[in-house]
Order: structure tokens, then sequence, then C-alpha cells
């Protein structure tokens, strides 16, 4: 199956590649060094389709931004198969925890290049343009200790976009929708589909939780089709904003019920 290929029904593409098998941390390691010291294909195939299944988590959070969510996808494989090539496994940190950034500013910056060119207010929207990618892209140099891999792309978005146009009837913008500031998920659910937290530890921290956070938390992290901030809102008939402080607030309550009974704890999200 080729890596940037999706078939029509997402579902049929999410059950082909949770085939692939899941890599320990000992498992990646090793690859990793296959593929740093001799170039092994095999291993960086290994690596890239352990992980196909968070670049589909990822591009879900982008699946309203007005782009075919195929392409989505496949901007974030692409972003992934990036990281692998530049993935520096002497740093103790999983792949996914470097990938993410890799794969969230592919998919920024496809959905950039996408939007309406406008020739006024362009020094205000270069801004406002730059402010999440930058952040990607700065996320990528404190891992990488360098900036020469990622400039090409950062130049090719310095163009003005239509970022202060509003999207449908909600008065929402572009550039609203760029904001996300939910914590860092991804190792959390690498844990959980690792096994390294079971269903009889994840109801022992999800007990701790409210109806309306477990809610947030079922259906934005675990969730195999995770569900946006927005359709979050509408269902419990609050904000954006409000689901994403109480998706904060779940998260610092489940890492702490985690370690108050020794449970293994990720660095990032729980």
């Amino acid at each position: 199956m080729s890596l940037l290929v999706l078939s029509n029904s997402l579902q049929s593409y999410i059950v082909q590649i949770n085939r692939f098998p899941l890599l320990s941390k000992d498992e990646e390691f090793e690859l990793a060094v296959r593929l740093n010291q001799y170039n092994d294909l095999d291993a960086a195939h290994k690596l890239i389709t352990a992980n196909l299944r968070f670049v589909v988590k990822v591009a879900m959070e982008y699946r309203n931004y007005g782009c075919r969510l195929a392409d989505i996808v496949q901007e974030g494989n692409i972003g992934l198969m990036k990281a692998v090539k530049r993935f520096d496994y002497h740093k103790g940190i999983r792949l996914i925890t470097y990938a993410v950034w890799w794969i969230r500013a592919q998919i920024q910056a496809f959905i950039l290049k996408s939007w309406s060119l406008v020739s006024r207010n362009a020094k205000e929207l270069k801004r406002k343009l730059f402010y999440r990618f930058t952040e990607s892209r700065n996320k990528i140099i404190e891992l990488d200790n360098s900036n020469k891999s990622f400039d090409s792309m950062y130049a090719k978005l310095n163009k003005d976009l239509s970022l202060d146009e509003y999207i449908g009837d909600d008065a929402i913008t572009h550039i609203d929708m760029l904001r996300d500031n939910s914590p860092n998920q991804e190792e959390v659910l690498l844990a959980l589909e690792e096994g390294r937290i079971n269903k009889e530890q994840t109801e022992y921290a999800m007990a701790v939780l409210n109806e309306k956070e477990r809610f947030v938390i079922e259906n934005r992290i675990m969730s195999d089709i995770p569900l946006t901030l927005q359709e979050i809102g509408d269902k419990l008939g609050i904000t954006r904003e409000r689901v994403r402080q109480i998706e904060e607030f779940a998260l610092k309550k489940l890492r702490k019920k985690l370690q108050q009974k020794s449970l293994p704890v990720v660095s990032h999200g729980i």
C-alpha cells in the first residue's frame, strides 16, 4: 500500500493502517539506528507505518479548514516522512514527540497555501499567518538544533493570505481556527495504544472526571475520529474556548490521578 494514497473511505483507511504494529521504545530505537547508520529503508518503512494512525488523529483536528480531509492526511504523511528522515534517536525521546511538529507544520503550510491571496493589510496578515506556523517551526528547531531543514517550507509561505475572512456564520476567522492551544496528546495516545495504561487503569483515572469532562476527553482524545473543539461545543452548548479549557483542566486531573497511583505517566498531555 502506498503511504500517500488514501482509500475512498476514511474508515477503510483507518482499518488498513491500524493493522501495522505499534513499536515499543526499544524497537523504535533499534529501527532508528538501522536507518541512521545503514540507510535501512525497511526500517524507515516500519517507523512510518507504525505512526500513520497518529497522522490521522492530527489531521482530524483540521478537517473543517476548507480542505479535503484526504489531502490533509496526505500532507500529514509527508510531514511524518520528513520527521523520520531527520529524527535524532540520541535525544532519548519518542519519534511521535518529534514528528507531531513536522506533521502539524506540513498540514498548516498546506492549508495556508490553499487560502486566497489578498493585497490589503499585508504586514498584519503576515504577522497573523506565521503565528501558529512559527510555533511549530520553533519547536522543530528546539528539537533539531537546526533550522535549515525547515526554512524552505517557511519561506514559501511569505505571501498575503486572506486570514481575516469569516468562516460561515459564526464570526470565526481563519486565524481563529489556527489558534489551538490544546495540550500535546500524542504520547498519551501512544501510552494508551501500547497498553502501558490499560483499560482498568484508564477507567480508574477517568473516574475523577465529571460528566462533561469525560465527554470531552472521550471525544477529543480517545476516539479514533476525534471531534473538533467547535463540534463538541455545539453538542454541549458552550464555546470552543470553554471546551479547550475543560480539556486542559481534565488532562491535568487525569495526570494527577495517575501519579497518585504511581501508574506510568507520559511527559506531555496526561
